[in-house]
């Protein structure tokens, strides 16, 4: 029997992940809708209108439980996508979300919504896809009131990963892995469809993949040009080989060591031909649909790069 709670009755979140750029994002505009929040940072944050930050880190239980304390639920953003190796996946990922679920059940929360990835789908593939898939599990059972929610490529203003996407595009160039397909989502519609799942007892115990609403996703070549149009350039992408990939990937772990971002984990990754959000899995149309289609979520993207200097 679920103990769920009537509808709008969640009115004070506790939010792991806040910091990042997906959580700054859900922070306002879950502020904007008058919910009262509790974000958990390991250093000291600017004000920000309607936030109590909460110090403290998911591997400090005392801290979680005072982030939770009289709170309502727990949307647990926070979550590793770049690691040396398999353990500081699973400490980020899978480690940490045992931690958030054990100071839930300390504090009486029930309801829980966990942000995990498409790469889930494909454990065996990379240690980042084997930590979520683990997270999940964790997630599921946990006997709470959870829902999970797997994004594809998220995008929108402040994202440093898409950043260099952009970056590439300016230059007229793009390097892209090889073929294949993937599906978007804009930074607002991945925050309103956190707040609307929150409230729904449809949602429980449910796996969402959601996405930009473009059927079948975005094979690489069509992003790179959308990307293009969104800066007002014309672009060339080129499909680099898995091969060498790989040996850049090699050749940056000499180099950089530890600090590697093209490491082999993210190289088995990238080359997977489907990334696309699972009709099946799709949120229902009644609970949430994407409002930023994104040809139009790439130009607002796009502009604000170009405002902020980031280009």
């Amino acid at each position: 029997m679920t103990s769920f709670q009537t509808p709008n009755s969640f009115q004070t979140l506790a939010v792991t992940g806040g910091t990042g750029f997906i959580g700054r994002h859900f922070l306002r505009l879950a502020a904007e809708r008058g919910y009262r929040l509790r974000a958990l940072t390991r250093r000291p944050q600017p004000a920000m209108a309607g936030v109590e930050w909460i110090a403290g880190a998911l591997d400090d239980p005392a801290s979680l439980r005072r982030l939770m304390d009289d709170a309502d639920a727990v949307i647990h953003i926070a979550g590793v996508i770049s690691a040396p190796d398999r353990e500081g996946f699973n400490a980020g990922n899978a480690v940490g979300t045992l931690a958030v679920i054990e100071a839930a059940r300390a504090t009486g929360i029930r309801r829980l919504i966990h942000i995990s990835s498409l790469a889930a789908r494909e454990p065996d593939l990379s240690d980042y896809g084997w930590s979520k898939a683990r997270s999940e599990a964790i997630v599921a059972a946990s006997g709470l009131d959870w829902t999970a929610i797997r994004p594809p490529a998220v995008y929108g203003e402040g994202d440093r990963e898409t950043l260099e996407l952009f970056r590439m595009a300016n230059k007229r160039v793009m390097l892209l892995p090889p073929g294949g397909r993937l599906s978007l989502i804009e930074v607002g519609d991945l925050s309103r469809l956190l707040l609307a799942a929150l409230d729904d007892p449809e949602s429980i115990a449910r796996v969402y993949e959601p996405d930009d609403g473009m059927p079948n996703g975005w094979d690489h070549k069509q992003l790179a040009r959308a990307i293009g149009d969104a800066l007002g350039r014309k672009v060339w992408p080129f499909a680099v080989p898995a091969w060498l990939l790989r040996l850049a990937s090699r050749l940056e772990a000499r180099w950089r060591g530890p600090a590697a971002k093209l490491t082999a984990d993210r190289v088995r990754y990238f080359c997977h031909p489907d990334w696309v959000a699972a009709r099946d899995r799709l949120p229902p149309p009644l609970l949430w649909r994407p409002k930023t289609g994104s040809f139009g979520g790439l130009k607002a993207t796009a502009e604000w790069y170009r405002a902020e200097g980031w280009l």
